[in-house]
């Protein structure tokens, strides 16, 4: 009995990460490229960065929510416009 409450419990979760996942992004964009650092037209100097490399979609970027971004450790915040 112990067994099936520990397996139904472990389902449950397997589940609703699978779920929330499914919401929140599909993931980031396994192929990237280095962007080198710029100075804007107002003076403001932008640091280098990572970014994904461009495809049909937002929703693998970095910054659009649930997607990881390895180079920084962080989440992404941003809803996909497209």
């Amino acid at each position: 009995m112990l067994r099936i409450s520990i397996l139904a419990a472990g389902l449950l979760t397997w589940s609703i990460g699978a779920a929330q996942a499914q919401y929140l992004g599909t993931g980031s964009n396994p192929s990237s490229h280095s962007v080198s650092g710029y100075t804007r037209s107002n003076g403001t100097y932008v640091q280098p960065y990572t970014a994904t490399n461009p495809n049909s979609t937002q929703r693998d970027n970095y910054g659009t929510s649930g997607n990881y971004n390895p180079n920084n450790g962080s989440f992404g915040h941003r809803s996909a416009r497209y």
